[in-house]
C-alpha cells in the first residue's frame, strides 16, 4: 500500500529517543533527558510581542511563496550584517524550519545516483534525505584526534564526476566542533575547478565559545559565495524551535526558481504570523538574549565537560560551538545502541546512541537543560559505568 521511497526513510533516531524519555517520564518515572536538540530557554519576549501583534494586526492571509518582502529583507539585511555576505532578498526563500529547507534542497538538486559529500559524524536527517531522492552519501571519516573535522587531502580523495554536493554542518551537530577561517578557505580551494555545490548548514552560529568568531562559507570568496547554498534558521539561537522558520539564500536563481516551484505545489508559504515574529530575531533586537543564552551554553559545555571526562572509561572533546557533547565510550563499549539503552534502562538517563550520526562507541550529550540535571545526570551515568562495566 505504501510508496517504495518511503521504505527508504527510518524515523529520526534524536526524535525518537526524545518522545521515548517524555513518554517515560509522563509514566512518573525518574527519567533526565540529555537527548532534545533544542534550547530549554523561553522564545525572547520582543519574538512573541511581535507575533502577537501580527495576530492583532489580521496578518493572516497568504504570503508570496519565497516569504513576506519585509522578510526577506531582514534576511538580507541580517546575512550581510553578522556573515558579510551580500544577498539579495530575491536570493532568499524563507522554509518550514532548516530541515524543510534541506529536504527542499535534495529535492530540487539530487538526481538518482549523484553523490553527497558527508563528513563523520553528521546530522542524522543529512544521509536520509539523501537516500529518499535518489542520491548517494559518501561518508568522510572524523575522530577524536581531528576535533571531527575533515580535511583538505579527505575531500580532495573523495570528489568524483558524480560528485554533486558537500554538506558542512559549521558548528556540527552532534560533536559541536567548529571550523576556523583557514580552514575553510584550504576546503573551499579544493573545491575551486569543479563543479560541486556547497550546502552550508550554518543554524549553529551564534553559539560559540571562547571568544571564537564565526566565518559563513560564502563569505570566502566570490568562487565560494557562487556556489555555496547557505542555511539557517532560528530554533538554536533564537529559542524558536516550534515557530519552524528556516532560510535558504543562493545567488543561483535557477535554484531559487526550482525551490519556489516545489514549495508552491506543497507548503505554500510558511505561517504568516511566523514571519513577522522572526524579524526581531533577526534584526539584532533580541542580540541580548541570544548573547545570555551563549553565555549560559557556555558555562555549562565546561561544567558537563569536565564531569564526563574525570568518569573513567569514556572521554570528550570540549567543543566550541553549539550545545552537545559527543562522548567517546570505545574503551568500555563500542556498542552505542546497547550503552544507550542500558543507561535509560538502569539509570533513568536519555542520550542519543552514536550510530545514529554514523559513529558507533560514542553518545551525544545535550547540555541543553539546567545545571543541577547536568551534574544529576552525569553523577548517574558515572555510577552506572562504575557498576555494569568496572571503571
Amino acid at each position: 500500500m505504501l510508496s517504495h521511497r518511503i521504505s527508504l526513510l527510518s524515523e529520526s533516531i534524536t526524535v525518537a529517543i526524545s518522545s521515548l524519555a517524555k513518554e517515560l517520564k509522563a509514566q512518573g518515572k525518574d527519567i533526565l533527558s540529555f537527548s532534545a536538540g533544542e534550547p530549554d530557554f523561553d522564545t525572547p519576549e520582543a519574538v512573541k510581542k511581535a507575533a502577537i501583534e501580527a495576530i492583532n494586526g489580521g496578518f493572516s492571509k497568504y504570503t508570496a511563496v519565497s516569504g513576506a518582502p519585509d522578510v526577506l529583507k531582514a534576511v538580507a539585511d541580517k546575512l550581510k550584517r553578522d556573515n558579510d555576505i551580500s544577498y539579495k532578498p530575491s536570493d532568499i526563500i524563507i522554509n518550514v524550519g532548516a530541515k524543510h529547507s534541506l529536504f527542499s534542497l535534495f529535492q530540487v538538486l539530487l538526481n538518482h545516483g549523484d553523490e553527497v559529500i558527508i563528513p563523520s559524524p553528521y546530522w542524522v536527517t543529512y544521509p536520509e534525505v539523501v537516500g529518499y531522492c535518489g542520491g548517494k552519501s559518501v561518508f568522510l571519516p572524523t575522530d577524536d584526534a581531528s576535533a571531527f573535522k575533515i580535511t583538505p587531502t579527505q575531500l580532495k580523495e573523495a570528489i568524483t564526476a558524480k560528485t554533486k554536493i558537500l554538506v558542512l554542518n559549521n558548528p556540527s551537530n552532534p560533536t559541536g566542533s567548529l571550523y576556523s577561517k583557514d580552514e575553510l578557505s584550504a576546503l573551499a580551494d579544493v573545491l575551486k575547478g569543479t563543479d560541486v555545490l556547497v550546502i552550508a548548514d550554518e543554524i549553529y552560529e551564534k553559539l560559540l565559545f571562547d571568544g571564537l568568531q564565526f566565518t559563513s562559507f560564502a563569505s570566502l570568496s566570490e568562487d565560494a559565495f557562487q556556489r555555496t547554498i547557505t542555511i539557517n534558521g532560528l530554533s538554536k539561537s533564537a529559542a524558536m524551535p516550534g515557530w519552524r522558520f528556516g532560510y535558504i539564500a543562493t545567488p543561483n536563481k535557477g535554484i531559487i526558481d526550482a525551490l519556489k516551484k516545489l514549495q508552491s505545489q506543497s507548503v505554500s508559504n510558511v505561517t504568516s504570523i511566523v514571519q513577522k515574529a522572526a524579524i526581531p530575531a533577526l534584526d539584532g533586537t533580541i542580540d541580548e538574549d541570544i548573547e545570555f543564552m551563549r553565555k549560559t551554553f557556555e558555562k555549562r559545555r565546561d561544567l558537563a565537560a569536565d564531569a564526563l571526562n574525570k568518569i573513567d572509561g569514556i572521554s570528550v572533546v570540549k567543543p566550541y560551538g553549539a550545545f552537545y557533547l559527543f562522548v567517546n565510550t570505545k574503551d568500555i563499549c563500542a556498542d552505542s545502541m546497547k550503552f544507550s539503552k542500558e543507561l535509560l534502562e538502569y539509570a533513568g538517563v536519555a542520550v542519543v546512541p552514536g550510530i545514529g550520526f554514523g559513529m558507533d562507541g560514542y553518545f551525544r550529550f545535550s547540555y541543553a537543560t539546567d545545571e543541577k540535571s547536568i551534574i544529576q545526570g552525569i553523577e548517574r551515568i558515572g555510577e552506572f559505568i562504575k557498576k555494569n562495566y568496572g571503571k
